[in-house]
């Protein structure tokens, strides 16, 4: 039996702050790593003082870099832009970095963060992701998924904002304990459950994205593009 896993290849994950990525893919991101694809995350934003002190800061870098090692990413990318304040930083800023690294990973999928996630960083986040993915260049994303952050995704305005609705679903039976010991070790940003940055939460949200597709756990996305090109894939 083919491991359909294989039809994402090479996969950038972009993430607004450190955590959306594994909130929202960390079994897909273990399960293809598994694989032997690679997986490149793209965190956008960085704490800086005043708001952070320098501690916190080298703190959330800590935890991020050794949940990716726990889950396989190849490489971690800092963009460096200014957390909670990307709509004050222009917006050309934002997509020129995610041009340059798209066109020099030349992913075959892009996980990016929903549009109508409550935080405008993701909101940003999407749109210079899909500039920067447009199909007119030579190389570009065949495959874009949009994944959804738990406190985020589902916090938004109903009706007002783009709904959640996914239509693509890949099965971390396998990887979930993977993903859940990947979130414990970002200690600074978990919560005691009933928050849903919680342990149980992010289990609960599996089971049910699971039980959807009939297999154990799961991860959920929306499809926002998907172009069949005649080329064989890059590991």
């Amino acid at each position: 039996m083919i491991d359909q896993i294989e039809a994402l290849g090479r996969a950038l994950v972009i993430a607004p702050h450190p955590d959306d990525e594994i909130l929202g893919a960390g079994g897909t991101i273990a399960r293809l790593a598994r694989s032997g694809h690679e997986v490149h995350v793209a965190v956008v934003t960085t704490g800086r003082p005043p708001a952070y002190s320098e501690t916190q800061i080298a703190t959330v870098r800590g935890e991020a870099e050794r949940a990716h090692r726990a889950l396989g990413v190849r490489e971690t990318i800092w963009l460096g832009m200014p957390a909670a304040q990307l709509s004050e930083t222009p917006h050309g800023e934002l997509n020129a970095a995610l041009h340059h690294l798209i066109r020099d990973l030349d992913p075959h999928t892009l996980l990016v963060p929903f549009v109508g996630d409550i935080h405008r960083d993701h909101q940003l986040t999407f749109l210079s992701a899909l500039v920067a993915a447009r199909p007119h260049q030579a190389r570009f994303p065949a495959m874009i998924l949009a994944y959804e952050t738990l406190s985020e995704t589902n916090w938004n305005a109903p009706y007002l904002s783009p709904g959640f609705l996914p239509n693509v679903f890949i099965d971390i039976s396998d990887t979930l304990q993977v993903k859940l010991e990947a979130m414990r070790m970002f200690r600074s940003q978990l919560r005691d459950f009933p928050h849903e940055r919680s342990s149980e939460a992010l289990n609960a949200l599996a089971m049910l994205r699971g039980a959807a597709v009939h297999c154990r756990a799961g991860e959920a996305f929306v499809l926002i593009r998907h172009v069949l090109r005649g080329q064989s894939l890059s590991a």
